[in-house]
């Protein structure tokens, strides 16, 4: 196949992703015999957790797939407290939503953002905005990975068709340290496997309520900031729009 063959395929391809995205979600599992993705990391854990010390590489490349495909990391993430406790269970799940994420956002950025650079490049305002979200990449990537609001699997693809550079993705990971800790930590507050994303898990309400918090200053934060470098982006573009338009006559 051919560059031209291929760059007509891109938005294709970028409609399958998006779909993938919506039915990927954790409600898509059915009552029924059919594909249950909380059911299918209940057992991966389970798995896990019987091969003893290699278990740990285990679970960093089953974490590192989930991110990737779209299963709901939440599971993968509350059940490493159960099987490696809060302390190694944090590690492992950071590095393995680090790598993920960061291998998904490649997808991003080499399927999708060549076609998004095509449509945006005669539009001075859009192009304007991408290149200030570039600049500003790891401060709006690390608030991002602070709230809650924003899916993480959605994000990983999102962010790579965007102007953020990889080494601002990949250093901005550390805003997801507060909340994996957090939700290793409730995780192993349930003690069993089966328990997890039912419902029935116990849990700590101060960190419920922390958890709530920081997302919520998170997410007012990095929405006053995108709307703030919006701004100044559009009104940088815009004087220099007009100016050329001025000149053009003026000649």
């Amino acid at each position: 196949m051919n560059v031209r063959h291929w760059k007509r395929f891109q938005p294709v391809l970028l409609a399958v992703i998006t779909f993938w995205v919506i039915t990927a979600s954790p409600a898509w599992a059915a009552d029924g015999g059919g594909f249950n993705p909380q059911q299918l990391l209940r057992d991966a854990l389970l798995w896990v957790k019987e091969l003893g010390p290699v278990g740990a590489i285990a679970f960093i490349a089953i974490y590192i797939v989930a991110t990737v495909v779209f299963l709901p990391g939440s599971i993968l993430t509350l059940g490493a407290g159960v099987v490696f406790g809060v302390v190694q269970g944090s590690i492992l799940v950071f590095i393995g939503a680090t790598i993920g994420a960061t291998l998904a956002f490649l997808v991003g950025r080499y399927v999708a953002r060549g076609w998004i650079s095509k449509k945006i490049e005669g539009n001075d305002k859009f192009a304007a905005i991408d290149r200030a979200v570039g600049n500003e990449g790891f401060k709006i990537v690390l608030l991002t990975r602070l709230s809650p609001i924003f899916p993480f699997n959605l994000l990983n693809y999102g962010m790579g068709v965007t102007g953020v550079s990889l080494k601002d993705y990949f250093f901005a990971s550390v805003g997801m340290i507060p909340g994996t800790i957090m939700y290793v930590y409730l995780g192993s507050l349930a003690g069993n496997i089966a328990t997890l994303g039912t419902g029935d898990q116990p849990s700590n309400p101060t960190i419920t309520w922390a958890i709530r918090i920081i997302g919520f200053v998170a997410t007012v934060l990095v929405t006053v900031y995108v709307t703030r470098v919006a701004r100044k982006a559009l009104a940088e573009a815009v004087p220099e729009t007009s100016s050329s338009v001025v000149e053009q006559e003026l000649s």
